[in-house]
């Protein structure tokens, strides 16, 4: 989506100057010769970033229109201009919630790189909020078996300090919610904290998403852009998966832990950053370090304060209220009443060895969501749409093949997999300690293609 901009200033050749510069560069842009014409353009159209002018026609300045703007739309960012500013106005316009302060006359340079970085900004705000709005309950920690009590012990001792976390465990288990939990507990949580899944990310894309990119920089590259390390200034970066970043881009993370300062990819220049990192996997990293596929100087620097989280099968007594909470999000994201569960439906669902976690149990619980009536679950419909914990080779007939026995067990281990994880490939790969294309084709060799567990969206 083309980003938008708002320019509001009563200087005419300014206003065209700017308008010029940056719908070079891809933006759409709309002027305002006032502060109360530019208000209501803002307010009305919605611009992702605002330029405005601090000294125009008294009753409608700049920073009456600021404090009026930022009342009326707080996530959109706002940047001031001015050549006659005092250092008085520039404090009174930050503490209004100015994203920056130019001084004319402006250089073409600082107009681009600031309203990028804004564009960038107020597009994590969006995200964010959106998040706080629909996802709030799903991004609760519940449980209190003794594994969770010690998680939260940590996430309070380690919230309020600056020290990086590396958070491991099984895919499913809740690492991000750690994650959250420790944002929203320390002195940065005024800033939306930043994430990023390192195995989501294409191979050749990855230093572009964590540190940037110049205009140019490769193909493709039509704008310059932020990357996370610069959009978690300030803030928290959280960084999932990070076992599975490529060696290449291991050695440049190392550097900006180290020396706080990060370069966009075709840049020149180093920029500092203030960004307190936490890191999550599901891989054990060790391992990984002994097979020559993790730096180990990196993991050092990540593991300052390790958390593990337990998996489901080690908490089961959090099982009861695990689904009662996981039964109001799905009634809720389905426009259902969440379903009870009878004593021998939970019966059976503690029984199970959930390998994909919490995760698996939601998808389960959202299931019996769409699946069911009024009436409480009964042990028949858990029965129905639980797979085998662990599936076995069945005896091979007299002249089976060994490749034929194989094959059946390993059709029978995704098929297992991607029922836990609802029909989700790319979770059933990380079950399966696998890629997501590898998985792929391992299932068109075997001529499957995704279960019918499919959930409402």
């Amino acid at each position: 989506m083309t980003p938008r901009v708002l320019i509001v200033d009563d200087e005419g050749n300014l206003r065209r100057m700017v308008r010029a510069l940056l719908e070079a560069e891809g933006y759409a842009v709309d002027e305002a010769g006032g502060g109360n014409e530019g208000l209501r353009r803002a307010t009305s159209d919605e611009p992702d970033v605002v330029l405005l002018d601090l000294v125009m026609p008294p009753g409608a300045d700049g920073l009456t229109i600021l404090e009026r703007l930022r009342a009326a739309q707080p996530d959109t960012p706002v940047i001031m201009m001015s050549g006659k500013a005092t250092l008085g106005d520039a404090v009174r316009a930050t503490k209004l919630g100015a994203f920056q302060f130019l001084e004319k006359p402006l250089t073409p340079e600082t107009v681009l790189t600031t309203v990028g970085a804004a564009v960038e900004l107020g597009r994590t705000r969006a995200e964010n909020r959106v998040l706080r709005a629909g996802l709030t309950p799903e991004r609760e920690i519940v449980g209190n078996a003794p594994p969770m009590r010690a998680v939260r012990a940590l996430i309070e001792q380690v919230a309020p300090t600056p020290a990086r976390v590396l958070i491991t465990g099984e895919s499913g288990t809740g690492k991000e919610l750690v994650a959250r939990a420790i944002h929203a507990h320390s002195p940065r949580a005024t800033r939306p904290m930043v994430s990023v899944n390192c195995a989501a990310i294409p191979r050749e894309l990855v230093e572009s998403e964590l540190f940037g990119h110049e205009k140019g920089a490769f193909t493709g590259a039509v704008h310059r852009r932020q990357g996370r390390f610069e959009l978690a200034d300030g803030s928290t970066l959280f960084l999932d998966e990070i076992g599975d970043l490529p060696l290449e881009v291991q050695a440049k993370l190392l550097r900006v832990l180290e020396q706080g300062t990060i370069e966009r990819v075709g840049g020149e220049r180093a920029k500092a950053v203030d960004v307190r990192v936490i890191a999550a996997t599901h891989r054990d990293l060790p391992r990984e370090v002994s097979a020559g596929r993790f730096r180990e100087d990196l993991y050092f620097r990540l593991n300052v304060f390790p958390i593990h989280v337990p998996p489901l099968r080690d908490r089961k007594e959090d099982l009861p209220a695990l689904v009662a909470h996981l039964a109001r999000i799905a009634g809720s994201k389905c426009a259902r009443a969440p379903r009870a569960f009878d004593t021998d439906a939970l019966k059976r669902l503690r029984a199970h060895a959930w390998p994909g976690n919490v995760r698996e149990l939601a998808n389960a619980i959202e299931r019996l969501t769409i699946l069911g009536g009024s009436d409480a679950v009964t042990a028949v419909e858990v029965d129905a749409i639980l797979p085998h914990d662990q599936p076995e080779i069945p005896p091979p007939a007299s002249g089976t093949a060994l490749n034929e026995a194989l094959e059946r067990y390993e059709r029978d281990l995704i098929r297992e997999a991607l029922a836990s994880a609802g029909g989700n490939v790319a979770e059933a790969a990380r079950t399966l300690a696998t890629d997501r294309a590898n998985l792929y084709r391992r299932m068109r060799r075997l001529g499957l293609s995704r279960s019918d567990t499919e959930t409402c969206q």
